[in-house]
């Protein structure tokens, strides 16, 4: 691999550093969008019970906000439980729109790695045909200095291709895992603003 890496000079660097960046970014997101970490299945029910059971005392709504994305929503709408209807529905949206901010986390990031790495490819592959047309002289071309541009160029091309690939399939990816968690959450908001309001059992 260090070979390849010395092969495709000093433009696969930026290359290798997106790579790095879009690994670690896959494996964070992985970690981050579970549905137990975001919105776990019996939240609901568990916020609903001890909600009738002891209130919306402070301690239990704070646990209740750092318990996941889910809980800091249902957090905020038992803040303002004993307001009306659309008042609770309402902190309900604006923690949610935290809560989606932060389940979008760092994927503008995989995307932005996903459409610059075929340019990176790209001016690598620039650079080493410059090399190529730079070693051609009326009398012929250095054989070494002609294999070394073609390696540049391919490689870089190449690479670049490697990276941006995986970074677009997973940025999709966690865009619909976010999409449908967020609709999960959603319902169960409301779920929620309708058994504290009595319209639902």
């Amino acid at each position: 691999m260090l070979a390849i890496i010395e092969a495709a000079g000093w433009p696969i660097w930026p290359l290798v550093l997106a790579s790095v960046l879009s690994v670690a970014i896959i494996i964070e997101r992985f970690i981050s969008l579970r549905t137990t970490e975001v919105a776990p299945a019996e939240l609901l029910e568990k916020t609903i019970q001890a909600y009738r059971q002891q209130g919306a005392n402070n301690d239990m709504l704070k646990l209740l906000a750092q318990s996941s994305p889910l809980g800091y929503i249902f957090a905020a709408g038992l803040r303002n439980a004993k307001n009306s209807r659309e008042i609770m529905k309402e902190s309900i949206e604006e923690a949610g729109r935290a809560s989606v901010h932060q389940l979008e986390r760092f994927l503008p990031a995989l995307g932005t790695i996903a459409s610059v790495a075929p340019l990176l490819g790209l001016l690598g592959t620039v650079i080493g045909m410059v090399e190529i047309f730079g070693a051609q002289t009326p009398s012929g071309g250095n054989p070494a200095v002609l294999a070394h541009g073609i390696s540049v160029a391919l490689y870089n091309t190449a690479f670049g291709l490697i990276v941006a690939i995986p970074s677009l399939i997973f940025y999709r990816f966690f865009r619909t895992r976010v999409d449908s968690l967020v609709v999960d959450m959603e319902q169960e908001a409301i779920k929620l603003v309708e058994t504290i309001h009595g319209e639902r059992q």
